[in-house]
C-alpha cells in the first residue's frame, strides 16, 4: 500500500497557490478521471453525466475514483463497500407484528358433519324399520372395528391378534346378545376367547402370550361391549332406548367439543389427551343432563325427568372415560387415528370410543329405572 492510497491527493497545478486552497467547486466523477488520468490537457476525457442509471452506478464510479488517488475532498478514511446482497439505498421495511392465529378446529368440520349425517340416516332407517337390520349394522361395525384395532396393533407393536376368530366370534356375540340376552352374550364371549387361544396355536410359540392377551382384550373391548346395544333393542320400546343412548352420547361429545373449544383453558388429562379440558367436561355434563331429562320424560315409557338427569350425568362420565381410554391406546401405539375410513372422523373405532363403554351403563340404568 503506497502513501497516496490513504493520504491526501497530490495538488494539481491549476488549483492555484497553496495559501489559496483548492477550488470550492466539486468535480464530478468524470472530472476526477480528467484530473488524474488524462495524458494531456489538450485531450480531456469526455465528462460523464448522470444518465439516471441509479444510485448504485454513481457509487461504483465514486469508489473507482477513490481507488486511484485516495478520498476526494474528505478527511476521513474511506469505508468498505456494503455487501451487494443488501443494497445501501434500499431502506429496510419495518417488520409487522405477528398477528395472533385464530383458534381452529382440529378436523375438517364439513366432512365430519357430512359423514355424521350420512351415518345417522343409515342408523335411524335401520333402527326404526327392521330391528334385525340394525343388529346387522352393529355386527358390521364390530367387524370393521376389530380389523382396525388388530391392524394397528400389528403395525405399531408387532402384536398379531387372530382376526378370523375375533371377527366370527364378535358377530356371533352381537347376535347372541340380541337373541338370548346377557346369558347368550357371556357364552359367546367365552367361546370367542377359547377360539382365539386355539387359533394362535397353529403358529410358532414366540409371542403367543401377548398375541392371545391382545385377542381376548379386543374381544371384550369391541364386540362384547357392543352387545349391550343389541340387548337394549329387545325391549318393547327398544328402538327409542337405542336412540336415547346414541343421542346422549353424541350430545355429550358435542357439548364437550363446543365448550372446550370456546372456553377451554384448564387441561383435563394432558398426559393422555392434551386437547380435553375441564371446561369441556362441564359442557358435556350440562348438555347430556339437559338432553337426558327431556329424553326420559318424552321418549322412554314410564321415564321421569330426574332419571334423565342421572342418566345424562352417567353418560357424560362414561363417554369421557371411553374417549380417554382409546386416547391412551392410540398414544401407546403412537398414532392419531385408528383408521381413515370416515373422512373428518378417522376410523370406525374413533367413533366407537365413546359409545362402547357407554352402552352397558345406559342398558343397566334403563333396566333399573323402567325395567327390561
Amino acid at each position: 500500500m503506497n502513501d497516496s492510497s490513504w493520504g491526501a491527493p497530490p495538488r494539481p497545478e491549476h488549483w492555484g497557490p497553496p495559501d489559496q486552497g483548492p477550488s470550492q467547486e466539486v468535480p464530478s466523477a468524470g472530472a476526477a478521471y480528467d484530473a488524474y488520468d488524462a495524458p494531456s490537457k489538450t485531450q480531456p476525457m469526455p465528462v460523464v453525466t448522470d444518465t439516471g442509471t441509479g444510485i448504485a452506478d454513481r457509487e461504483e464510479r465514486d469508489r473507482g475514483a477513490a481507488r486511484v488517488s485516495g478520498p476526494l475532498f474528505r478527511e476521513e478514511t474511506p469505508q468498505e463497500p456494503m455487501p451487494s446482497s443488501v443494497p445501501p439505498s434500499t431502506p429496510q421495511q419495518p417488520q409487522r407484528p405477528a398477528q395472533p392465529e385464530k383458534k381452529r378446529a382440529g378436523r375438517d368440520l364439513r366432512a365430519a358433519i357430512g359423514v355424521g349425517v350420512g351415518l345417522g340416516a343409515v342408523i335411524m332407517a335401520s333402527l326404526f324399520v327392521v330391528k334385525a337390520v340394525f343388529v346387522g349394522v352393529i355386527a358390521v361395525a364390530v367387524v370393521v372395528g376389530l380389523w382396525e384395532l388388530t391392524s394397528r396393533l400389528d403395525e405399531r407393536k408387532g402384536i398379531k391378534a387372530p382376526l378370523v376368530p375375533l371377527a366370527v366370534g364378535g358377530a356371533a356375540m352381537v347376535v347372541a346378545g340380541y337373541a338370548r340376552g346377557a346369558e347368550g352374550a357371556w357364552v359367546a364371549m367365552a367361546l370367542t376367547s377359547l377360539a382365539v387361544l386355539v387359533w394362535r396355536m397353529t403358529e410358532k410359540p414366540e409371542g403367543y402370550l401377548k398375541d392371545v392377551t391382545a385377542g381376548v382384550f379386543a374381544a371384550f373391548y369391541v364386540p362384547f361391549l357392543a352387545t349391550f346395544v343389541a340387548m337394549m333393542l329387545t325391549a318393547d320400546d327398544g328402538p327409542w332406548r337405542v336412540f336415547v343412548f346414541l343421542l346422549l352420547t353424541v350430545v355429550s361429545d358435542t357439548g364437550a367439543y363446543a365448550i372446550g373449544w370456546r372456553f377451554g383453558k384448564t387441561k383435563l388429562a394432558p398426559r393422555i389427551s392434551p386437547g380435553k379440558t375441564r371446561e369441556g367436561l362441564v359442557g358435556a355434563v350440562t348438555f347430556a343432563m339437559a338432553a337426558g331429562a327431556l329424553c326420559m320424560q318424552f321418549l322412554i315409557d314410564d321415564g321421569q325427568w330426574w332419571q334423565g338427569l342421572l342418566l345424562g350425568l352417567a353418560v357424560a362420565a362414561s363417554a369421557t372415560l371411553g374417549d380417554l381410554g382409546e386416547s391412551m391406546i392410540k398414544r401407546d401405539l403412537g398414532i392419531k387415528d385408528m383408521g381413515t375410513l370416515l373422512p373428518g372422523h378417522g376410523g370406525i373405532m374413533d367413533r366407537l370410543d365413546s359409545l362402547l363403554p357407554t352402552a352397558p351403563v345406559v342398558w343397566l340404568l334403563l333396566v333399573a329405572f323402567v325395567g327390561s
